[in-house]
């Protein structure tokens, strides 16, 4: 076990500090843990996928198209506050208990206000990002709202195609870094443990600061994973969505004392 350092004065959680390749480890025990139950881990996963196909429709039907690449960009936002239910079934197979679909379903009771307000401030981050997209398609393209035949066309090919990616891809990664460094370990150390969400909070975010090198690792497979699975017209979800939420289990586990 590597070593502890104690990060707050107060009795607060002490942080371990990992090598910078323990992300790859944690990935090997969710796979583990998603093996133990593959069942209810699909099932978690298909559930993600149909959820993203009808919104996705919606957005269509409703004839806007152009809020369907920031509404998938920002997923990871509110992402790990729809993990919970996957945070328990590591935590049940921890303890040697079998996981079910309804201890999954109601997670979220074993401390329901500070998970609660968690996630609103996900839920914060992510409809800032997406008012954020929607003033830069704005800025940026005067036309009218293209249709979805021609949304890659004028996103990719048009004038100002490239400084609406940069700027939009600087302002989203600099929301995605927060949002990592303040949900790292905070939703599933709320479901572990009667504490506080500033505390939960505090604690993940030095957990990142003291493990930068190990959790910029962390961050970009977890970008990897979802991307592809977004790729795969959302498919590879099923799999990478909970996958990522049992090893997310094994990094708090692992960075929290």
């Amino acid at each position: 076990m590597s070593d502890t350092v104690p990060v707050f004065t107060t009795p607060s959680p002490r942080i371990r500090v990992v090598s910078v390749d323990r992300p790859w480890l944690w990935l090997a025990r969710g796979w583990t843990d998603f093996i133990r139950a593959p069942r209810l881990c699909l099932l978690y996963g298909l559930a993600m996928v149909a959820a993203s196909f009808v919104l996705t429709l919606g957005l269509v039907l409703a004839d806007l198209p152009y809020l369907v690449l920031p509404l998938a960009a920002g997923f990871t936002f509110v992402a790990p506050i729809l993990a919970v239910g996957i945070y328990e079934i590591s935590r049940r197979l921890e303890l040697g208990e079998r996981p079910s679909l309804a201890g999954a379903a109601i997670a979220w009771r074993r401390n329901p206000l500070q998970i609660a307000l968690a996630g609103l401030v996900l839920l914060f981050f992510h409809l800032a990002w997406v008012r954020i997209a929607t003033l830069l398609f704005a800025l940026f393209f005067s036309e009218a709202t293209p249709s979805l035949s021609r949304l890659a066309e004028t996103l990719l090919f048009s004038p100002a195609s490239l400084p609406f990616l940069i700027v939009g891809t600087v302002i989203g990664a600099a929301l995605a870094v927060g949002v990592f460094a303040i949900a790292a370990v905070s939703i599933p150390m709320l479901l572990d443990r009667e504490i506080g969400v500033v505390t939960a909070i505090a604690t993940s975010v030095t957990a990142v600061l003291v493990n930068w090198k190990a959790m910029a690792l962390w961050a970009a497979l977890i970008a990897i994973f979802t991307a592809l699975g977004v790729a795969t017209l959302y498919l590879g979800l099923a799999v990478a969505l909970p996958l990522v939420g049992l090893a997310s289990w094994h990094a708090y586990r692992d960075l929290v004392e």
